[in-house]
């Protein structure tokens, strides 16, 4: 079985990388979940600018792109996470915009999943969220989801550290946060590298108005293309 599973993984993965790549953008919250509120604009908003244009400069490298919503729309968790599944994506890259209790906390930081999530919570949700497979028995369909789910983790934690230095490049090493492991449930379920970035506190007096400029929105867009690109050229 664990043979058969690890040759059918390596035929999966040369199939999807056979033709052109295809990146799944989650603008984060939207419709009546507006996430965290800055002086300026709101977490939606700033998810579905920098989304908007991250896609537009991927595209025009001939990169395949989705987003996850392209309105201000209403999406579940799972949903999101099931697009790029059914796709199948090689990536997926969730943008959210941070806030602190405090609004005194500034910079950026990229996510990963803790391992316990992928072991764990991963297999808990993985019949919402099936990789479509033609011609595969049901029950190793699913084996072939946990086992890439484990995979893809070496993948996900090399974008984020790219991410991170991308945007280190344009915004500045004192705002690196750095990259974390957490249980984000966005992320949980994906069968491709997984990453959750935020680009900034939106609630922060200084750079909550910055992330409201189009000049540095233009900036974080760049980033966030670049360390994409490039993490796809190693695939």
């Amino acid at each position: 079985m664990v043979k058969l599973a690890t040759t059918l993984v390596a035929a999966a993965i040369a199939t999807a990388h056979a033709g052109p790549r295809t990146v799944v953008l989650d603008p984060g919250h939207g419709g009546s979940n507006a996430g965290a509120k800055g002086a300026q604009l709101h977490e939606k908003q700033l998810t579905l600018a920098l989304s908007t244009q991250v896609a537009a400069r991927l595209r025009a490298k001939g990169i395949q792109v989705v987003l996850t919503r392209e309105t201000d729309r209403t999406m579940t968790l799972r949903q999101r996470v099931a697009i790029a599944n059914r796709i199948p994506a090689d990536l997926f890259i969730s943008i959210h915009g941070n806030a602190s209790p405090a609004r005194n906390q500034r910079g950026y930081e990229t996510f990963v999943l803790s391992a316990h999530a992928v072991d764990i919570d991963g297999r808990a949700l993985r019949s919402d969220t099936p990789t479509p497979r033609p011609a595969v028995d049901p029950d190793i369909a699913l084996v072939l989801d946990d086992v890439e789910r484990g995979a893809a983790q070496w993948e996900a934690a090399d974008l984020a550290a790219r991410m991170q230095r991308a945007l280190r490049a344009r915004r500045g090493d004192t705002g690196d946060r750095g990259v974390r492991q957490e249980s984000h449930h966005v992320l949980l379920g994906a069968t491709m590298p997984a990453i959750l970035v935020e680009v900034g506190f939106i609630d922060h007096p200084l750079e909550g108005r910055e992330l409201a400029d189009p000049a540095t929105q233009a900036q974080v867009a760049d980033a966030l293309a670049e360390a994409i690109e490039d993490q796809l050229a190693e695939l």
